[in-house]
């Protein structure tokens, strides 16, 4: 109550109350749970506003992907591409909101009133029940998606549009889709199909990027030679833009039709993320490139 309190002031900036803070924090530990907690927001304008904001977060399950690239393009300055990122998606978030408020949701934010309760240490056992309570609603509203769309990734990369077992994952049907966008992000500086299908992946959960990538290169071991092949420093610097930034994984838009009750509308933050995702990572690389990176 009190953290609402004191962001109040600066959410109001960008159209929103002091109440959508906590939401868009709980964001960069994962979206599922941060898109949840709007449904406590008292105005339905913040409440839709808030879920479109919230992607921009950089969630925790992104990590590996920052870390697997930095370490390998980046090895010296590894920490401050990381918080660039994160700082880059707040930004936005922040421009996203001050457009929002004057298009989409044009108005006031709702008055900001909220009892500040005294400090008290809760008794173990509420605590109990109110992590049983959170973990029970992430588990039977998110996990089943997330593991509906690990199995249908795991017959798209082992399997061939006959559905012939292969030996090689370049042979799935899940690289012939990535084959088939990889035109998509020649823009971008990374047209490789490997660097779709590993996109087309992390949209079941963000951590298969790195799984994808590793699989393609035939283990592990193999990976950061892979890397070294497919990416320049630029191109990875654009490819990390654009995983903070496109659109977040499944579990998180079907929290977005469940809260908003409609699947157009999740759709429309689908596409929403992946052009703005699509248009910073243009500027970056084609940025880069006029400087001479």
């Amino acid at each position: 109550a009190r953290v609402a309190f004191v962001m109040d002031s600066l959410l109001r900036k960008i159209g929103l109350s002091g109440r959508s803070f906590v939401p868009m924090l709980i964001g960069f530990g994962c979206s599922v749970p941060a898109i949840m907690a709007t449904r406590t927001l008292s105005s339905e304008r913040d409440h839709k506003m808030t879920i479109l904001l919230i992607p921009f977060m950089s969630c925790s399950a992104k990590l590996p992907i920052y870390a697997l690239f930095t370490a390998v393009f980046f090895p010296q300055h590894g920490a401050l591409v990381m918080i660039l990122l994160y700082v880059t998606g707040m930004l936005l978030a922040v421009l996203a909101g001050l457009v929002f408020k004057d298009t989409l949701f044009a108005g006031n934010p709702v008055p900001f009133v909220m009892e500040l309760p005294n400090y008290r240490l809760p008794s173990p056992k509420s605590v109990v029940l109110l992590i049983w309570d959170k973990v029970h609603d992430f588990i039977t509203r998110a996990f089943t998606v997330i593991f509906a769309a690990s199995i249908v990734i795991w017959v798209l990369q082992t399997f061939d549009v006959r559905f012939n077992l292969v030996a090689d994952s370049s042979a799935s049907m899940l690289a012939g889709i990535g084959r088939l966008i990889a035109p998509v992000f020649a823009p971008l500086g990374f047209g490789d199909w490997r660097a779709a299908t590993a996109l087309l992946a992390g949209f079941t959960m963000k951590e298969a990027v790195v799984s994808t990538l590793a699989v393609l290169a035939g283990g592990a071991g193999q990976l950061n030679t892979m890397l070294g092949t497919m990416f320049t420093p630029l191109t990875a610097l654009a490819f990390l833009v654009f995983t903070l930034l496109y659109t977040p994984c499944i579990a998180a838009v079907t929290a977005v039709r469940r809260e908003l009750n409609s699947r157009l509308s999740a759709l429309k933050l689908v596409v929403l993320q992946t052009g703005i995702a699509w248009v910073v990572s243009f500027a970056v690389y084609q940025i880069g490139r006029l400087l001479g990176f």
